[in-house]
């Protein structure tokens, strides 16, 4: 069994803290060295105790889906014998109240435009499958209850 960690650090650094009017941005820290500025989103916590430069959870937690089914994208369509040259995603995600009222990330949309090269190029039906068992298979997806949809882009020549 894998086990994953990230290093999260926030300081205060002389801000007023007790009445609510601090600074959100953090430090997100990777095992591979990468450091990623974070801060809640301008949505949830109005500037400027939030910074909309740096990345919030919301986007990080979209991001994380997309990544993972781009990842086994990949790696499905190199076992089928299909050449990815470029996968390129704008996911959405949008909050609402879930059943217990509470807010959640209630649905993210993957928009994954793919391009391939090679003697055998697949099908539209083939890029629907693809993407059906990379969603199957992303770890990701399959910890979450958010409803991920996943809509791929095809250029004017795959419609």
């Amino acid at each position: 069994m894998a086990e994953y960690s990230a290093d999260l650090v926030w300081v205060r650094n002389g801000q007023d803290f007790l009445d609510n009017r601090y600074s959100r941005r953090h430090l997100l820290r990777f095992d591979g060295g990468a450091e990623v500025a974070a801060s809640s989103s301008p949505h949830v916590v109005p500037l400027p105790w939030s910074d909309p430069a740096a990345v919030d959870p919301e986007e990080a937690f979209i991001a994380s889906l997309a990544s993972c089914h781009l990842l086994w994208f990949l790696a499905i369509a190199a076992r089928q014998g299909f050449c990815v040259d470029r996968y390129a995603d704008r996911p959405t995600g949008s909050m609402a109240r879930n059943a217990e009222g509470r807010m959640a990330m209630s649905v993210v949309t993957l928009r994954p435009e793919v391009g391939f090269s090679g003697v055998r190029l697949p099908t539209r039906e083939e890029v629907l499958q693809l993407h059906h068992l990379a969603h199957t298979e992303c770890f990701i997806a399959n910890s979450v209850r958010t409803e991920v949809r996943c809509e791929p882009v095809f250029g004017p020549s795959e419609a």
